[in-house]
């Protein structure tokens, strides 16, 4: 189970800032930015590289969507997106998430 899997079934704490169905958001424990959360899908997903195609394109979307709604809300003038793919990509958590930081 990731560390991600744990914090969803709430059996590490986590500062959460949105949550529904499928996707919960969270502050970064070592902040990059001002702002730094982590978008997740509920769904466990290694990497990019792991999703099924069609099956996970929508809850991709979904991140995207969260992040949106999030940079809406806290009335974001911009921000940065990132996703790490594969250790060699910089991810560590391997559980499919992006990053979302604004200064």
């Amino acid at each position: 189970m990731t560390l991600f899997e744990k914090i969803i079934a709430r059996e590490i704490p986590a500062n959460i800032e949105y949550e529904d169905n499928e996707i919960i958001v969270i502050h970064d424990i070592n902040p990059q930015a001002k702002l730094h959360l982590l978008i997740i899908p509920k769904k466990p997903i290694k990497t990019v590289a792991d999703m099924s195609i069609p099956d996970d394109i929508e809850i991709m979307g979904k991140l995207f969507a969260t992040a949106k709604k999030i940079g809406d809300e806290k009335k974001l003038e911009g921000y940065k997106l990132q996703i790490n793919v594969g250790a060699k990509g910089g991810q560590e958590v391997f559980h499919i998430h992006m990053h979302m930081l604004a200064h």
